[in-house]
């Protein structure tokens, strides 16, 4: 079989050749019985996922080159959202996971690669949840205001952050990575050490300036054969894949424009440009391939004279070999992509100079413009600068040259693959230390300009927030210190405080002890406290006696190590006592069972909760709370802070949405509408203390407006 003479490939094939490994991927074709994928010969193992018609048609071409590679190369009007293609895409990525982690002896690192696998990590997060997982993008990483058009941007971003590492190529990509990060999952970030906090895990983001093989890259030209220009004709050359991204029609327009301004070389330049056929099938292709077409023509058709065509456009592959002799025949190589991850084609050009120094004239739009400091560095939209840096590149004296090409090669030489490699792996193998756990100053930065003088609601979820996750609600005992953090918030005159838990009233009442406090039982159905009137939904009574139906059914197919929590109206079925490979079916049979009994299945932390279907939720009870507490215009008078861990609370975070300013602890694996995360029950301690010790508010509170229910009294 062929090797694919994409950037990927070229970077990784030498890699593993020395290291050796093994490499999952899509061969990008159906292997006939017998054949295989490498020969015997091989350093390294290709184990391969073989994908349907219809996932190479939704997850290839659809939303890995239709959605993902317009929109990170920022061409946000080229990008194409289809949630089929979506769907598509994590199904394959799954797929991959379980094919890496049926092969990983435990001990080993896996290395993610590129666009087309940005959610393989959360799968295999799952799978194997103590494994080393790296990742490495090989396109760029836009900024916020692009990346944010993916509908499924927090998405993409959850799964990133699953790895233990994630590079890119350039600190520009770091940059924009972190930014997003940090404004649409609300995660902690460490701008400057390039850290990131998911939970109680915490993801090192690096730049990992990817390079050459250069000694190969270098002999290959020194083993090439040169030749097929006239005399004092000299050639420029462009090399790429046929992509939209490449700027091939703005680089024939610019080599136009020089022959228009520099007519002196008519019949003395020739522009070489080869593209590399790429997704042929694909319309958007097809139409950038008639346009290039139809330019070589126009430019040919107005200069060529009988002996001297200005543009030679090779539309096919061309060997490594005779590439090499041509980057080493090119007195100048045009690299002027739109937009580009790195670009290794300035790379082999520099590599293969080994003769009179030609010049690399570069676009600043690539990843390998950030170090290739002494190219000619050119904005490729700006057609009359482009042809301006032609023309110096064309009269540049041999001395100039020679200066600028012997400090890219020392860097190219000193920075290439290996030094790519060794510098990941390095990164990749060492433990990544913690944030440092959030202070004063970080709820400051949060809190203090949208709290400002007003009045505070904070509404409290219990297990998982204010108490870490146990095996059994028994053992979740609220610390003294939690207790008082709280007891604290509610003491001042400005604050009120409401805990909202799955437990019932009862019981949640019970396990926290502050007779000052409102308490939201069975997810809000029941409510109670000194600041509101008692409140039981009308159909609670009716659906007790259901649940106790429901509670003897989930009995009877209920695994080892499952059991019922009865609550009255509702209940929850906790398998974080069963095997770890019989949890999801347990779950599975346990939804099924609560849904034929008429009730709603909400996922929970190793549960499944089962609700009355009657439209009321966590965020209808808080709702209820402070209108029952501040009147109707409670938004004008009272800031409102919420604080959840799991997908019950998300009701929450919803009904509170531009309203309030809502927290998610710990690391979920699918996106939230929280604004923030705070990792752990200990972060959730530090922010109750910080409230608590607040500068107090400058207005004294209010009485509630007409109808409101009554207040609690100061203190």
């Amino acid at each position: 079989m062929d090797r694919s003479s994409g950037g990927l490939v070229a970077a990784l094939d030498p890699v593993l050749r020395r290291t050796g490994g093994t490499w999952v991927g899509w061969p990008g074709l159906r292997l006939q019985e017998g054949e295989r994928d490498l020969l015997p010969s091989d350093a390294y193992h290709i184990e391969p996922v073989p994908l349907s018609d219809r996932e190479v048609r939704r997850y290839y071409h659809g939303f890995s080159n239709r959605t993902l590679w317009p929109l990170f190369h920022s061409f946000p009007e080229r990008t194409y959202f289809d949630r089929r293609d979506w769907e598509a895409y994590d199904e394959v990525n799954a797929r991959f996971a379980e094919v890496s982690a049926a092969l990983d002896p435990g001990d080993s690192l896996i290395w993610v690669h590129d666009y087309q696998l940005l959610r393989a990590a959360l799968h295999l997060r799952g799978l194997l949840p103590q494994a080393r997982i790296s990742f490495f993008n090989h396109i760029p990483f836009p900024p916020y205001d692009v990346f944010r058009i993916l509908p499924w941007s927090r998405e993409i971003l959850l799964g990133l952050l699953s790895c233990d590492l994630v590079g890119f190529h350039i600190p520009g990509y770091v940059t924009n990575f972190l930014d997003c990060v940090d404004r649409l999952l609300g995660a902690r970030v460490d701008r400057e050490r390039g850290r990131v906090e998911q939970g109680e895990r915490t993801v090192q983001v690096r730049a990992f300036p990817l390079g050459i093989d250069f000694d190969r890259q270098e002999s290959l030209a020194a083993e090439a054969s040169v030749g097929g220009l006239r005399p004092g004709e000299k050639l420029i050359l462009g090399v790429d894949r046929l992509d939209y991204t490449k700027g091939i029609p703005e680089r024939i327009r610019a080599f136009a424009r020089l022959l228009e301004r520099y007519p002196e070389h008519r019949e003395r330049v020739v522009l070489l440009q080869i593209a590399v056929p790429s997704r042929g099938q694909v319309a958007e292709y097809q139409a950038l391939k008639r346009e290039i077409d139809e330019l070589v023509g126009q430019v040919n058709g107005r200069f060529a004279t009988s002996t001297w065509s200005p543009i030679r456009y090779l539309y096919r592959s061309v060997s490594q070999e005779r590439l090499a002799g041509l980057y080493r025949n090119a007195d100048i190589a045009l690299v002027t992509p739109l937009r580009d991850g790195m670009n290794l084609v300035a790379k082999e050009f520099v590599a293969s100079q080994i003769e009179e120094p030609g010049v690399l004239v570069l676009s600043r739009m690539a990843g390998a413009a950030e170090t290739m400091h002494e190219s000619l560095r050119v904005n490729p939209y700006n057609i009359d600068s482009v042809a301006d840096n032609l023309q110096r590149a064309l009269v540049m004296d041999s001395a100039e040259r020679a200066d600028r090409l012997v400090a890219l090669r020392r860097r190219e030489r000193r920075n290439d693959v290996q030094r790519w490699l060794n510098d990941f792996l390095d990164a990749a193998r060492q433990p990544v230390s913690p944030l440092q756990p959030a202070k004063a100053t970080d709820f400051e930065a949060w809190l203090g300009p949208f709290l400002g003088t007003r009045e505070l609601a904070l509404f409290l979820d219990y297990d998982g927030t204010l108490t870490p996750l146990v095996d059994h609600p028994s053992e979740a005992k609220l610390s003294e210190e939690m207790r008082r953090a709280v007891a604290d918030c509610s003491a001042r005159n400005d604050t009120d405080v409401t805990i909202v838990s799955g437990r019932s009233l009862e019981d949640v009442r019970q396990v926290v002890g502050i007779e000052t406090i409102t308490y939201a039982g069975n997810h809000g159905l029941q409510i109670a406290g000194t600041a509101v009137p008692s409140f039981e939904h009308a159909d609670v009574g009716y659906y007790r006696e259901r649940a106790q139906n429901l509670a003897v059914a989930l009995g009877t197919i209920s695994n080892a190590g499952a059991w019922v929590e009865e609550k009255g109206a509702s209940l929850t079925f906790h398998y974080r006592g069963v095997e770890a490979g019989a949890q999801e079916e347990a779950a599975a049979r346990a939804r099924t069972v609560i849904a034929d009994a008429g009730f709603q299945p909400r996922d929970a932390h190793c549960a499944v909760e089962a609700r009355p279907p009657i439209g009321w939720d966590k965020g209808h009870a808080v709702l209820h709370v402070l209108r029952t507490q501040y009147g109707p215009g409670w938004s004008e008078r009272v800031r409102v802070i919420y604080v959840g861990d799991d997908e019950t609370d998300e009701d929450a975070f919803r009904a509170l949405s531009g309203l309030g300013f809502t927290f998610r602890v710990g690391g979920p694996r699918q996106p939230t509408v929280a604004r923030r995360l705070l990792p752990k029950v200990e972060t959730v301690h530090a922010l109750l203390r910080w409230l608590a010790a607040r500068s107090l508010s400058a207005k004294p509170r209010l009485p509630a407006e007409a109808g409101a229910g009554e207040t609690r009294p100061g203190g």
